[in-house]
């Protein structure tokens, strides 16, 4: 299950009422997907196609159509787990698929800003945006193993969701401003800035975590010892 599947960290910038409410909004929405055929771990494939497609025109310096399939690809990507609760056919494969499907998919996006700014001979874009996907990366590997040892480990102010609304809002902005150029001018200011806050957040995120992991390991093993006999 994805960061915007799960119930939010502590300290994010989306609260977790707005969540809810998108959550419980989008299921209407993947039952109809659901009553065409579309299994929920088809939507999940349907989502990664959204973001194959959302690379190749960042690729193509397309900014603003990027923009938009990235926020359009962020709520699609609820569909598949509201159409697995809704239906019962929750399961951990289905749980595998979804989460390896974002990850992927984000890698992807990343992997066409990254191109569009070579193509555009922007260097710094070609940096920030390489910074911003291992800072992602680093977010949700270092979720993974906190609960892969028992711990919680979603706080932090840029999970996904906040991740997807920061760079939908650079891209979109990045083509009205005129698309990005070699200089640090016209569109290319806006882009560089969101993927650097985007590295920021993320490894801001990333030591959250680490703390709040490190925090919840000596609770539980001062709790064990105060318990021995």
């Amino acid at each position: 299950m994805t960061d915007s599947q799960k119930p939010a960290g502590d300290q994010s910038f989306i609260p977790p009422e707005a969540r809810a409410k998108v959550r419980s909004g989008a299921v209407p929405i993947a039952l109809a997907f659901g009553r065409l055929g579309i299994t929920p771990n088809g939507l999940t494939v349907i989502g990664f196609g959204i973001a194959i497609v959302c690379a190749v025109l960042a690729g193509a310096e397309q900014w603003v159509l990027a923009g938009l399939l990235v926020v359009g690809g962020g709520v699609f990507d609820l569909f598949d787990g509201a159409l697995a609760r809704a239906t019962g056919q929750v399961s951990k494969l289905g749980a595998f698929f979804d989460s390896t499907f974002d990850r992927w998919g984000e890698a992807v996006i990343y992997v066409g800003v990254v191109y569009g700014c070579a193509r555009a001979g922007f260097e710094l874009g070609v940096l920030m945006g390489a910074l911003a996907m291992a800072s992602a990366f680093l977010v949700s590997y270092a979720r993974a193993k906190a609960e892969n040892i028992g711990v919680r480990g979603d706080i932090g102010i840029a999970d996904r969701t906040v991740r997807i609304v920061i760079l939908t809002l650079g891209l979109i902005v990045t083509g009205l401003a005129g698309g990005v150029v070699p200089e640090l001018e016209r569109g290319s200011v806006w882009l560089a800035s969101a993927l650097g806050a985007i590295a920021v957040m993320a490894t801001i995120t990333v030591i959250q975590r680490i703390l709040s992991v490190r925090s919840q390991v000596r609770a539980a093993d001062a709790a064990a010892t105060a318990n021995q006999p």
